[in-house]
């Protein structure tokens, strides 16, 4: 029965509807399922909307009125241009008629608050549909009718709330650019009739939540209206006479003045601006007197006062960022401005994370600010904000959270725990102080080296101990490594670290000896610069980390091999050359003692140990010097090695023992990590193991395929075939980080021929669940190494691995992940650099090819359908290049089909991300042909009688496939797309524009249109990254040093 509600031929039975509405929300089972199933398709048919009205009449269930009135926002944001205009008015004034008789009494504005803020919405989309052109008269009426009534005019202030949001703050998204502008230059046209409404309200008004709603909406109006609405009008004072000392109205009106600030003035307006910061912080001064303890009496405070506190940190940020220099030059008493700051001070003390952040945001620019200018001109500004700058030192250090690099950590039961995961709010929030305090050290050395000397005692004598205090102390003198001169660096770090090796030494214990252990690590891992300049204290801080390598405390071991890894990376030549006072390098006696420093190490552990040596035999460029070491570095994992295979050697018995395999896969991991550092000089040990390599992965394949034949597809997933299995994926690894990270490409082409007659016939032969991924990742790696040279292979390795691939993913979108990145990165390198080898193809392939590159530019995985677009649009310019009877061919054969793939995935709201690589695509095809680069006909010669160019045709193929598709769009704007097509193939910024205009105007691509704006989002990010970069690599102490580039000067003895 409930299936009745589908039946758009009969009237809808909206009592039934309610009920499949409450099942849907409250029921049960079967019962439920049912009921949902009925509500997505009701919702879904085309002929909803049509029975929004009867519902809203009839219903008395909240929740049905709200979905009737989803339905009709739907309908409006997407098929409102296919009604006629007596449907569309019919509609509105409904929907109009519904809000006024809703809001028209205080109860019911009350009680129905949820449902008429879903009425005004959508009430605001028919707003962006229709005025002003079908509805021009809207702002009057909505004014005279505010007047009528104090409820309406109270709802009538967030309409007008919500369509400034709508057309100024999320516009660019929804709407094509030049309604976007013309709502813009409308509401801004006629903004004095809202403005004096607002005003008479402001005056006159004495009903709380009247005030409040306009004050809301004043606050949105702020950022857009004229500017002398603002500063001739006298609101700012009306403002705080009138509402800023109600404690119900104070935060609204704050709010409003933060907007204020935010806006760029001229001259003439700053003694205006300069009364309000004045008049507000004289007020401030009454609220919160200036001996409050704000961070302590914040904790106890009412959710209004802690706003109110939050608001501040707002105003205070937006004054100062926009206006601090005109308010120093205007300002008869500077005691404002430091007396504001001091607020702030107090506020960056508060327990909270948005509030530090907001302040940081603003610590940021006035530390930088005062930076750049000490740097130029006269510090004055310097001296008058000193006091300021050294309490702002303490509340850094005193809110500094964890580096990513500790990784011991205090849980919430008061334990020293290993951390596991790590929190990215945390890590940003730390780069953050970082870069105040990087800032604040180079503005005053020893001011910030006063502060932490003087905390690090309080620390040695105990009168401020405590775990979070020596945390906190240390990871802020970890951030500023580098932004002390050498001389002092030096003074300030012996007197650190000599501390605090006394303090692990004082303390009992084994949290507290952890938490003093990791902030040792912590801070020597920080000071490479000291570290070079010291060798002797550089042997000790790594010998002490040895000596934590045998601490059992969980995340004291880590932190030791990760701080030895980020040492050995920048010290990397102290170590193999004889020190002074020293009988051998010294990298020799770590080689030598390498099992016992390694013995309580976990095989992860081991790993990173082994990189960080890597690193140093790299740096021996003596050759006959390099090989000993490298003999030296690798012998116990040799010696484990030649054992193991000779023992499989003589029975394969032995890779039935999950402990042999186990060992075996560790020695594997154990060269992987030796090889991802020591780059090219690793070839000393491959060429050593190579051939029995090759040899163990063709007999472990082998055992794989016996398990699964005799066992059937279940056996993949036993733990002896995972191991089996593991040691091939280590083995593929090793070879895949040797090419990428070696520069002896004569090595690498020898080892090819041997690798692919072991790899190939395996992973060709093997079942689905059995192949490899890895095997596509190194043939990708080795062909975007060797190049051209590996073109006569190409045939072999596409032989072995498309065919076979291809069906194992072609099934579905989802499952083999990892092999169909391999199979998108193999296709991708091989069209890049062996193009030759493709056109060699036979032509059932090279279709195969051609279709495989346009089902994955169709895959619903982001990263698939990038690499297939890539892969297309590399592909047409390589055709282009080739010879013109090959490149006529291709042409004939896949253009139009590809034009239509790409309409299909531009048009398609699942591939929307891909929106970038879709219009790159698109403009290449329409650049061949509107720039005559196409010489055969695209179309059936002898189905055309006219002479008819490749232009012409293609503007008539386009816009019937259009109109086609999309049959309730005019044919006048699938023309005016199609010109744009040809116009602008070659200028992408305006190409976008147009193709993005024409999909917001299709119905599949109203809602959420942000990721049409994604190409714009992430340039713009990376460039602010890049500058920031570029920047702090100016500014001493602002790039950590594991991120510094090491300079091969740094390593100069």
């Amino acid at each position: 029965m409930a299936e009745a509600i589908l039946d758009f031929n009969k009237e809808l039975d909206v009592n039934l509807f309610d009920s499949v509405v409450s099942t849907c929300l409250t029921g049960t089972g079967q019962d439920r399922l049912l009921a949902d199933q009925l509500l997505t398709q009701f919702q879904q048919h085309e002929q909803a909307w049509t029975r929004v009205d009867g519902i809203l009449q009839t219903s008395e269930n909240p929740q049905t009125k709200f979905i009737a009135l989803q339905i009709l926002e739907k309908f409006v944001q997407t098929r409102w241009n296919t009604l006629a205009a007596e449907s569309r008015n019919a509609i509105r004034n409904f929907i109009v008629n519904v809000i006024m008789n809703e809001s028209s009494d205080e109860e019911k504005l009350k009680k129905q608050r949820t449902y008429l803020n879903k009425l005004n919405m959508v009430l605001v989309q028919i707003l962006k549909q229709d005025w002003p052109r079908h509805w021009p008269s809207f702002i009057p009426e909505i004014i005279e009718n505010s007047k009528s009534n104090l409820s309406l005019c109270e709802n009538n202030m967030a309409i007008l709330k919500l369509l400034s949001e709508e057309i100024f703050d999320f516009s660019s998204e929804q709407m094509v650019q030049s309604k976007i502008t013309n709502l813009k230059q409308q509401m801004t046209s006629e903004f004095s009739e809202i403005y004096h409404l607002c005003q008479e309200i402001l005056e006159k008004a004495t009903k709380p939540s009247l005030i409040k709603a306009t004050l809301q909406t004043l606050l949105r109006f702020i950022t857009w209206v004229p500017i002398g609405f603002i500063f001739e009008t006298g609101i700012i004072e009306k403002l705080r006479s009138r509402f800023f000392k109600e404690t119900q109205f104070r935060n609204d009106t704050l709010k409003c003045f933060t907007e204020i600030s935010t806006i760029q003035i001229p001259d003439k307006y700053n003694e205006v601006l300069l009364s309000m910061f004045t008049n507000v912080m004289t007020d401030i001064n009454t609220m919160i007197p200036p001996s409050t303890n704000i961070a302590e009496v914040y904790e106890n405070s009412t959710d209004a006062d802690q706003e109110l506190v939050q608001n501040l940190a707002l105003f205070l940020t937006s004054y100062f960022t926009n206006h601090l220099q005109v308010t120093e030059r205007y300002s008869p008493n500077k005691q404002v401005i430091l007396h504001a700051h001091y607020y702030l001070i107090k506020i960056s003390q508060v327990q909270d994370r948005e509030i530090l952040k907001i302040c940081l945001e603003y610590w940021t620019k006035f530390v930088q600010g005062l930076f750049d200018e000490a740097l130029t001109v006269s510090p004055m500004r310097k001296e008058m904000y000193a006091s300021i700058l050294s309490h702002l030192r303490v509340v850094m250090i005193e809110s500094i959270v964890k580096p990513e690099e500790v990784l011991v950590v205090e849980n919430d039961e008061g334990e020293i725990v290993r951390e596991f995961v790590k929190e990215s709010d945390t890590i940003v929030l730390y780069k953050n102080i970082k870069e105040v305090l990087v800032y604040l050290t180079n503005l005053d050395i020893y001011d910030t080296e006063d502060i932490m000397s003087r905390k690090l005692q309080a620390q040695m004598d105990g009168t401020e101990w405590s775990w979070n205090n020596l945390n906190k102390l240390c990871w802020a003198i970890g951030s500023i490594s580098g932004a002390m001169n050498e001389e002092t660096e030096k003074r300030f770090l012996v007197t650190v670290i000599r501390d605090l090796l006394s303090l692990c030494e004082m303390k009992r214990g084994k949290d507290n000896k952890a938490v003093v252990a990791s902030n040792i690590m912590y801070c020597v891992g920080q000071y490479p610069r000291f570290l070079k300049a010291h060798w002797k204290f550089l042997k000790t801080v790594i010998n002490k980390l040895f000596e934590f390598m045998h601490e059992s405390h969980e995340g004291v071991q880590d932190m030791a091999c990760d701080t030895f890894i980020k040492i050995s990376k920048h010290c990397k030549r102290h170590f193999i050359v004889q020190q002074n006072g020293e009988s051998a390098p010294f990298v020799e006696e770590i080689l030598q003692n390498v099992g016992m420093i390694t013995s309580d190490l976990a095989p992860q552990q081991v790993h990173t140990f082994y990189r960080a040596i890597g690193y140093m035999v790299a740096a021996q460029t003596n050759p006959q010097a390099q090989e000993r070491l490298m003999g030296l570095f690798m012998s116990l994992p040799n010696g484990a090695w030649d054992d193991l295979i000779n023992r499989i050697k003589q029975s394969t018995d032995l890779l039935n023992n999950p402990a042999e395999i186990k060992m075996l896969s560790n020695v594997l991991k154990t060269n992987v990590a030796a090889c991802t550092s020591s780059g090219t000089s690793f070839s000393i040990q491959l060429s050593r193991i190579y051939m029995d390599l090759l040899w163990l992965y063709g007999g472990v394949g082998n055992l794989v395929s016996g398990s699964v034949a005799s066992q059937g597809i279940i056996a993949t997933k036993t733990p002896k075939v995972r191991g089996w299995r593991t040691i091939k994926k280590e083995i593929l690894k090793l070879v895949d980080t040797f090419v990428q990270n070696t520069n002896d490409l004569s090595t690498v082409n020898s080892m090819v021929g041997p690798f692919l007659e072991a790899v190939l016939t395996d992973y060709n032969q093997n079942v689905d669940a059995a192949r490899e991924a890895e095997v596509l990742n190194v043939i990708s790696t080795i062909i975007n190494r060797l190049q051209t040279h590996i073109t006569p292979q190409i045939p072999i390795i596409f032989e072995a691995t498309f065919q076979p691939t291809l069906n194992m993913i072609t099934k579905d979108f989802a499952e083999y992940p990892e092999h169909r990145t391999g199979f998108y990165h193999l296709l991708r390198a091989t069209n890049l650099n062996c193009f030759q080898a493709l056109l060699e193809l036979p032509p059932h392939l090279f279709k195969l090819f051609i279709d495989s590159i346009v089902w994955g530019f169709k895959h619903t995985m982001r990263d698939i359908a990038d690499i297939g677009l890539d892969i297309c649009g590399e592909l047409i310019d390589n055709v282009s290049r080739t010879d013109p009877k090959i490149s006529g061919a291709f042409y004939q054969s896949y253009y139009l089909s590809i034009l239509q793939d790409i309409f299909f995935v531009l048009t398609d709201r699942d591939h929307k991300s891909g929106f970038k690589g879709q219009t790159e695509v698109l403009a290449r095809l329409f650049y061949l042909v509107a720039h005559d680069r196409i010489s055969v006909p695209l179309y059936d010669a002898a189905q055309v009688t006219t002479n008819m160019t490749n232009a012409d045709y293609l503007r008539e193929y386009v816009n019937n496939l259009l109109l086609n598709a999309f049959p309730h769009l005019k044919s006048f704007q699938v023309k005016v797309f199609t010109n744009a097509l040809f116009e602008y193939n070659d200028s992408p910024s305006k190409l976008k524009l147009e193709v993005r205009d024409f999909l917001i105007q299709l119905k599949e691509f109203a809602g959420e249109n942000a990721e049409l704006y994604l190409e714009e989002k992430e340039l713009e990010l990376e460039q602010q990254k890049k500058a920031e970069r570029e920047k702090q690599l100016r500014i001493p102490g602002m790039v950590k040093p594991s991120e510094l580039p090491v300079m091969e000067e740094d390593e100069q003895l």
